[in-house]
C-alpha cells in the first residue's frame, strides 16, 4: 500500500472514529442534562482530536481547549498556535476561535459568546472516563503499533547494554529511538543493581553493573504505551529467580481479575491478595501503585479504593506489580480471549504464564 493510501485509511478511520466519540459525549451531556461542556486536559482533547498534538511544553498545559455543544465542536487557541493546528492537528469540521497569546482559553464568553454556559470538565470527569475507556478500531491499530514498538525499542537498547553502560545511557537511547518513531518519551527510568529497589529510579551517571531495569512511557496519536524490562549480566541469584517467578505469578492472578464487568477497586483488592498469596506479604501493594486502565493517560485513572469504573472489552491496561528489586509491566488489552499483550517483541525471552507470554528477564 503506497504511502498515500495509507494516509487516506488514517484519515477515513478518524473520521468514523470522531463520529463515534461525539455522539458518546452528548450522550454524557444527554444524561447530566447539560448542553454543552468544555474539553482542557490533555487527556480529553487528545482522545476527542482522536490524537491531534495540543501540546508544546510536555510539562505545560495544552495550548487548546474544546467546547462540545449539540450544533458542533468549536476549539480556542492561542493566535500563535492557530495556522500550525489548523494546517497540521485540527480535525475537519472543528471551528477554530484565536485567542490572544496572553488570553485566557477558558473564558468561553470572550471568544464563543455570551449565552455559553458550558458544564467543565472536571463536573463530568467520571463518565467523560468511561466514554473513552473502549478503543475504537482506528485508534486500536494505532495503539497496537506503538505499544510494539516500545518494545522493540527496549529490546534494541538493552541486547546491546553491558555492566559499564550508564543508566543515563540506557535513557539516552531509548529517548534517541522513541523520538525517532514521532513519539514523546514522557517517562524514562534506568537502574542499575545498585540502585534496584528503586520504584521510580530517574537514571544517574551510575554504571549497570550486574542487572539493570530501564522503563519507557511514550505517547503518540494522544495514546501512551508503557513498558518495563530487565536485564542480567550473569545467572542471577536464587532469592532473584524466585522473587521474578513470583511477581509474574501475581500479575497472573491481576490478568485472571481483569474481566469484563469488573470494578477497578474489586479487581485492586484482588491484587492485595495477590501479593500475600505469592509470598510478598500483605503490604507489599502499599509500597508503589498498581497501575489500572491506560490508553490516553499514563493510568486513566490510577486504581484506588475510590475508583469504582467497571472495565469493558477493548478497554487498555497497565498493571505493574512490583516487589524488592522486581516489577513487570505491559500495556494488554482487554479482548473478546482475555488479556491480550500488545508491548511485545518476538526478540525479548518470554515464557507462558497461564497461557500468557510474558517478558523474562534478558541474560546476556
Amino acid at each position: 500500500m503506497t504511502t498515500l493510501a495509507v494516509v487516506a485509511d488514517q484519515t477515513s478511520d478518524k473520521a468514523a472514529d470522531r463520529a463515534v466519540k461525539r455522539a458518546r459525549v452528548l450522550a454524557v451531556l444527554a444524561e447530566a442534562g447539560r448542553d454543552s461542556v468544555l474539553l482542557t486536559s490533555q487527556t480529553a482533547l487528545s482522545w476527542y482530536l482522536d490524537g491531534s498534538r495540543v501540546g508544546i511544553s510536555l510539562a505545560g498545559d495544552p495550548i487548546a481547549a474544546v467546547l462540545v455543544t449539540g450544533s458542533g465542536d468549536h476549539l480556542a487557541t492561542f493566535n500563535n498556535e492557530a495556522a500550525r493546528l489548523s494546517a497540521e492537528e485540527i480535525p475537519g469540521g472543528v471551528t477554530v476561535h484565536e485567542v490572544p497569546w496572553h488570553g485566557s482559553l477558558t473564558d468561553v464568553a470572550a471568544w464563543h459568546g455570551p449565552g455559553a454556559l458550558p458544564a467543565l470538565e472536571a463536573e463530568l470527569a467520571v463518565p467523560l472516563r468511561l466514554a473513552r475507556r473502549s478503543l475504537l478500531p482506528g485508534e486500536l491499530g494505532r495503539y497496537e503499533q506503538l505499544c510494539r514498538d516500545a518494545a522493540i525499542v527496549l529490546t534494541d537498547v538493552l541486547s546491546f547494554a553491558t555492566p559499564h553502560t550508564t543508566e543515563r545511557g540506557i535513557a539516552a537511547a531509548v529517548a534517541e529511538r522513541i523520538v525517532g518513531l514521532g513519539a514523546d518519551p514522557l517517562v524514562l527510568l534506568a537502574s542499575g543493581a545498585s540502585r534496584a529497589d528503586f520504584r521510580h529510579p530517574l537514571p544517574t551517571a551510575a554504571a549497570l553493573g550486574r542487572r539493570a531495569m530501564a522503563v519507557v512511557c511514550a505517547r503518540r496519536d494522544g495514546m501512551i504505551a508503557n513498558v518495563t524490562r530487565w536485564v542480567r549480566f550473569d545467572g542471577g541469584t536464587p532469592a532473584e529467580l524466585d522473587a521474578e517467578a513470583r511477581i509474574a505469578d501475581v500479575e497472573a492472578d491481576i490478568f485472571d481479575a481483569t474481566v469484563p464487568g469488573a470494578a477497578v477497586c474489586d479487581i485492586l483488592a484482588e491484587i492485595r491478595t495477590a501479593y500475600d498469596r505469592h509470598g510478598f506479604g500483605p503490604e507489599q501493594w502499599t509500597l508503589h501503585h498498581q497501575g489500572g486502565p491506560a490508553g490516553y493517560a499514563g493510568r486513566d485513572p490510577r486504581a484506588t479504593d475510590a475508583v469504582t469504573d467497571t472495565t469493558t472489552l477493548n478497554q487498555p491496561f497497565t498493571w505493574n506489580p512490583s516487589g524488592p528489586g522486581v516489577k513487570i509491566e505491559d500495556t494488554v488489552l482487554l479482548d473478546s480471549d482475555g488479556i491480550r499483550p500488545l508491548s511485545l517483541d518476538s526478540r525479548w525471552p518470554s515464557e507462558l504464564v497461564n497461557g500468557i507470554p510474558r517478558p523474562v528477564t534478558l541474560q546476556l
